[in-house]
Formats: structure tokens, C-alpha cells, sequence
């Protein structure tokens, strides 16, 4: 009788908390805790260029905050921890009826897009094209063809640290944006909302450095752009594998640069116009831009 009662009281505490309290709880926690973070590990504001390598990878630990605001919400709301079916946490692997398809996509599509983006950017400005910039990177050229491989071996291994984002925006915050607001608002707003989580980030030049006009600004809202666009193909992935694993994957791999062709692509050489300043952000835009529009004609089919 005790038991029943007492299940009946979690059960009712339970239904206290809608999509709408608990996508709230979850920003609210996810904001505070990373952008608190992200400050005591860097008090003194030094750009991402100035700090040295161990202070950049205390700063990096704010990136398991998503996931670990994913857990602790559901603990708060009294969700639970489900792996499949409604409200699944999609921390699971699943690799039957194909699946394993979508992990493999996850080390292949960021170097088809990356590498489509360089050639766009290359066709934007030109003279950005340098036969020896390699050579600036220290690397051998032998070395610069196996770069998509290893950006892929890298982003599998390292999978875990993309995972503490992947395990939160596309674990949680997406599943509720899309049951509030439908897919379509879901994937702006919640690409828009995942931008301006790395505001910090920004401001200290993690993602775009400091040095173009208008900075911070420029590059926060260049950063909410590129959350909208690679979080739709990242949300997809994830719906459609049952599991965050693939966008962690895809994740690791876009951090680590798969790109034959940016071993010849001397931002130095950027003719001083709009155009030359933001060639590879825009010639990235559009390559993201065709790997989703296919995605988007197979969502709208379904409806």
C-alpha cells in the first residue's frame, strides 16, 4: 500500500513539470553553469591565441557541461533515463536495421562539405590559393593527403568530448524544441540558442579570432548561423540513427578539419573586401547549405 501510494506521489510530481518547465530548467542550468565556467577558467579574458595550451584545455572541459545539464535536469524533473522510445535520452548505440550506416556518414560528410567549401572559397577569392602554404602548417605533403583520415580516426577517438555538447543539444534540447514548437521553428531556434552558447567562446576568438571588423559581434551572429545549418544536419542524424553517437562522430570530425584542400588556402592572401574577408565562411555556408537541402526535402515528404 506504502509502495503504491509513494509511486503514485513521483508519478504525480512527475506530470508537474511540462516540455516547456523542463526545456527551460535545462537552458537555465546549461547557461549558467557553462558561461560561470567559462569565466572562472579565464578570468583574465586572454584570447584563445594568448592562453596557453593547458588553460585552452581547462576552458574546453565547459563543452561536457550540455550533457551533464541533460542528466541532471532529467534527475531534477524526474524524466528519467530511457534509451528508446519517447523521451529517450539517445545516449544509446544502436547499429541494427543499418544504422551503422549513419556512424560511417558521420567520418565521411565533413570532409565532402569541407572540402567543397574550400573549393567555393577558392572561387570567391583566388589569389587565397598558395602552393606551399602546407608547408607554413609544417606538414608534409604526403602527410596533408592522409589529413582526412586522420581528422576521421581523431574525431572517432575524441567522439567522447563532442558527445558532452551532442549528448545535450541534440539529447535534449532539440527533442522538446521540436514537441513545443514543430520542427521547422525547432531547428532555427534551437540552432540560434546553441550560437550564442559559444558567445564566450567567441568573444576570445576560439572560432573565428579576433582579428575582422566587427568583432565580437560579427562573429556571434556568424556562429548562430553556422548553429543553424550544421545543427539541422546533426539533428537528422541523430532522429534518424536513434542515437547522439553519429553527431558526436560528425562533430569530432568537423573540430578536427578534414580538408586536403585547406593545406592550400592562405587566409594572409584575403583581398581586404567583404567577400575575400568572409570567403571561407561563405563558401562553408553554401557547401553546408547543399548537404541540407536534401535532408530538408526528405523531412517536408514525410509530413
Amino acid at each position: 500500500m506504502n509502495n503504491a501510494l509513494a509511486a503514485k506521489e513521483v508519478k504525480t510530481k512527475t506530470k508537474e513539470f511540462t516540455d516547456v518547465s523542463r526545456l527551460f530548467i535545462y537552458l537555465a542550468l546549461t547557461f549558467l553553469i557553462s558561461f560561470t565556467w567559462f569565466f572562472l577558467a579565464n578570468p583574465d579574458g586572454s584570447t584563445w591565441e594568448d592562453m596557453g595550451q593547458m588553460r585552452q584545455s581547462f576552458v574546453a572541459l565547459g563543452m561536457l557541461i550540455p550533457v551533464m545539464c541533460h542528466v541532471l535536469t532529467r534527475m531534477i524533473t524526474g524524466e528519467g533515463f530511457k534509451f528508446s522510445g519517447e523521451d529517450n535520452s539517445y545516449f544509446g548505440i544502436v547499429l541494427k536495421d543499418k544504422k551503422w550506416i549513419f556512424f560511417l556518414a558521420a567520418c565521411l560528410v565533413p570532409w565532402i562539405y569541407m572540402e567543397a567549401g574550400n573549393a567555393i572559397s577558392l572561387a570567391i577569392a583566388p589569389s587565397l590559393f598558395d602552393p606551399e602554404y602546407y608547408l607554413e602548417m609544417e606538414v608534409e605533403k604526403r602527410m596533408l593527403l592522409l589529413f582526412p583520415v586522420t581528422a576521421m580516426v581523431n574525431g572517432v577517438v575524441v567522439s567522447f568530448a563532442a558527445f558532452g555538447e551532442e549528448g545535450g543539444w541534440r539529447g535534449y534540447m532539440m527533442p522538446k524544441l521540436m514537441k513545443i514548437m514543430g520542427r521547422g521553428k525547432a531547428l532555427i531556434f534551437g540552432g540560434v540558442i546553441w550560437g550564442l552558447w559559444h558567445a564566450p567562446l567567441t568573444c576570445i576568438g576560439h572560432n573565428f579570432g579576433t582579428d575582422y571588423p566587427g568583432f565580437p559581434y560579427v562573429g556571434i551572429v556568424k556562429m548562430c548561423i553556422m548553429c543553424v545549418l550544421m545543427g539541422i544536419i546533426l539533428t537528422y542524424i541523430t532522429e534518424k540513427s536513434g542515437s547522439v553517437w553519429p553527431a558526436a562522430i560528425m562533430h569530432a570530425v568537423n573540430n578536427n578539419g578534414p580538408s586536403i584542400l585547406g593545406g592550400y588556402i592562405n587566409p594572409d592572401l584575403a583581398p581586404d573586401t567583404f567577400f575575400g574577408r568572409n570567403a571561407g565562411f561563405i563558401g562553408l555556408i553554401i557547401a553546408l547549405i547543399i548537404v541540407m537541402i536534401p535532408i530538408m526535402i526528405k523531412w517536408n515528404r514525410k509530413k
